[in-house]
């Protein structure tokens, strides 16, 4: 591994630990500091800086054009929702848009029924995807990066992923829409959202669900994490929901020190961002993960747990099934 992104993990400071129902979760902080300064999505679009939209008049699925009129960078952040346009479609990687720039950016389609405008440009959905179809889509992304060196999703398995997600919760929308699932769920996850509430300094989680590590984010500002802190735990929050409660050991540190220590033995590739710096992919004997660095300063970094019979599942192999390029 790395040793700017191990030296990362080796200096993560776990919090006091917040639980509700089948979720714990320990608050991340760091004393590494001096990242570079860049604004979120959720901040750049309220702000009018930032524009989303299709590539072309026609649109191509896997990709969107983005045009940053900020005079410092945007953070896109891996699985993070943008809904609009021709169909909703999440981040396939994390990037850090240059400033003053244009950049196509690749992303997964998660409304499967829909191919018509109803807007110009994308808003902020307010999701981000849950930590399993993250961690799938992660290993897709990362077998491509391998083949082609292209940032490409497996696009027919995340929408098998998203109808067996709205099976479980129980959902049925017109267009398969992702963002479906999580709005008819907004009772419960704004009792999570009331139970974890971002505290000072923090920069990240480490999550639990029915008392096993199921992962962590870490962002490198205090100031972009408490942004997207509520998105982030929405995201776990729907996987909890998902899950149901079980009679399960309680989380503690020593096992959160466990898969952070477990993260540090896997084996890495670089690739040269869509935006700026280095876009690093982790795939380990139980874990999946990915890290944004930039200037030697690790931007974001995310990484779940997985099991074997996860490796081999729909997404394990890139397969292109289709371009899912509209001319």
């Amino acid at each position: 591994m790395d040793k700017g992104i191990k030296n990362y993990l080796q200096q993560f400071e776990l919090g006091k630990l917040q639980g509700h129902k089948n979720i714990g979760v320990f608050p991340l902080f760091t004393p590494i500091n001096h990242s570079p300064e860049y604004h979120t999505l959720k901040e750049a679009l309220e702000k009018n800086l930032l524009t989303v939209k299709e590539v072309s008049k026609s649109g191509s699925v896997p990709e969107l054009k983005v045009r940053n009129k900020a005079e410092k960078p945007v953070l896109l952040l891996d699985g993070e929702e943008l809904a609009g346009a021709k169909q909703n479609r999440v981040l396939n990687t994390t990037i850090l848009l240059k400033e003053k720039s244009e950049t196509i950016i690749p992303v997964t389609c998660t409304e499967q029924g829909r191919w018509s405008y109803v807007s110009e440009s994308f808003s902020d959905a307010g999701t981000v995807m849950s930590p399993r179809l993250r961690m799938m889509k992660s290993l897709s992304v990362s077998s491509s990066l391998r083949e082609s060196q292209q940032y490409l999703s497996d696009q027919g398995a995340l929408w098998d992923g998203i109808a067996n997600m709205s099976a479980e919760a129980e959902v049925q929308s017109a267009t398969g829409a992702m963002r479906d699932v999580f709005e008819s769920r907004t009772t419960e996850l704004d009792e999570y959202l009331k139970a974890f509430k971002c505290v000072p300094k923090q920069r990240g989680v480490l999550v639990f669900i029915n008392g096993e590590v199921v992962g962590f984010d870490f962002i490198s500002l205090e100031s972009a994490y408490k942004v997207i802190h509520l998105k982030l735990v929405k995201s776990y929050a729907m996987e909890a929901i998902l899950q149901k409660m079980r009679k399960t050991t309680k989380p503690n540190t020593n096992k959160a020190k466990i898969f952070i220590k477990e993260t540090e033995k896997s084996k890495e590739k670089k690739y040269k961002s869509v935006g700026k710096g280095w876009d690093y992919r982790f795939e380990g004997k139980l874990v999946v993960g990915s890290a944004l660095v930039y200037r030697k300063k690790v931007i974001h970094m995310a990484f779940f747990r997985i099991t074997e019979s996860e490796k081999v599942g729909p997404f394990a192999g890139f397969r292109r099934r289709r371009t899912f390029r509209i001319e």
